[in-house]
């Protein structure tokens, strides 16, 4: 009677048909709950009856067909599995399969920019929640600018880049859309229109107020300022983001003045800023909008 063939024989074995499975996969990035189910799915035909997730996953990382990515946020770990070489955004959308590209990497993805960042944005919604109305006051205008803006700690290390997972407002994913990048691959990312009002919104996430008027500059005859308007009434922002958009506008020079004028119709009611935490600042009398000096 012939002697039972061991497990680590079979996997052995089965090494051929389980590259073939990856390479046909249309995934290429995976968690390890989706590499159990690739084994479940396959167990009978690989031979592989008693085989663990554990050691299963063993297998593919001592063989080199799958490669181990390990994500360090500060309060925990995510790790991911790659077979071949998918891009850098195919793995990091893994993340947040649900999420999208935003500000600083939106920019690069459009074009506005001849800075190569070193920091990936994803962004993903929160979950609806009820809006109340926000109490505004020039006096808590004042006081929130003056400190720095609110950033998020989600962040992780991944090879020469940094990651930053994002938990913006609910929106719908309004505004976001699919591109195609230098690679090939279809990637989620925010618009034209919705760029430059998340970049208006956050700079700090979008190399500063100097990138966010090049990328408006760069922007310009790309996009539909009717649209951003239209876009900007549905996000009801608390703040008066208006201001700033409108004087990035102006500040660029060449926009239709029928373009700029769809920015004055919203009122301007208050002081605003440009930035948080400006040290030297001018001001706009026509936006009522403080911004750095020499800007």
């Amino acid at each position: 009677m012939p002697e039972p063939v061991s497990l680590e024989a079979r996997l052995a074995i089965a090494k051929p048909d389980i590259e073939k499975a990856f390479i046909a996969h249309p995934v290429k990035v995976f968690t390890r709950s989706d590499l159990e189910a690739i084994l479940d799915e396959q167990r009978d035909f690989w031979r592989l009856g008693e085989a663990s997730t554990a050691i299963f996953l063993k297998f593919l990382l001592q063989e080199g067909v799958i490669q181990k990515v390990i994500f360090e946020f500060p309060s925990r770990k995510m790790i991911r599995y790659v077979y071949g070489n998918p891009s850098p955004y195919s793995i990091i959308l893994s993340l947040r399969p649900e999420g999208y590209f935003s500000h600083y990497t939106a920019i690069y993805l459009h074009e506005l920019t001849e800075q190569v960042p070193r920091t990936v944005y994803l962004n993903a919604e929160q979950s609806p929640k009820p809006r109340q109305g926000a109490i505004i006051r020039q006096d808590l205008i004042d006081r929130a600018f003056k400190r720095p803006q609110r950033k998020t700690s989600f962040i992780a290390p991944f090879g020469d880049q940094e990651v930053v997972l994002l938990n913006g407002m609910h929106a719908g994913r309004l505004g976001v859309i699919e591109i195609e990048s230098s690679s090939g691959e279809i990637l989620p990312v925010t618009g034209l229109e919705r760029t430059l009002i998340d970049i208006t919104v956050r700079p700090d996430y979008s190399g500063g107020v100097f990138e966010v008027l090049k990328a408006f500059r760069a922007a310009q005859g790309r996009f539909s300022v009717n649209r951003l308007t239209a876009m900007l009434l549905k996000m009801n922002f608390a703040y008066p983001y208006h201001q700033a958009i409108g004087f990035y506008l102006d500040r660029v020079g060449g926009y239709k003045k029928s373009a700029v004028d769809l920015l004055r119709k919203f009122e301007i009611k208050y002081d605003f800023y440009l930035a948080y935490q400006m040290k030297d600042m001018s001001y706009s009398k026509e936006w009522r909008l403080f911004f750095p000096k020499g800007f």
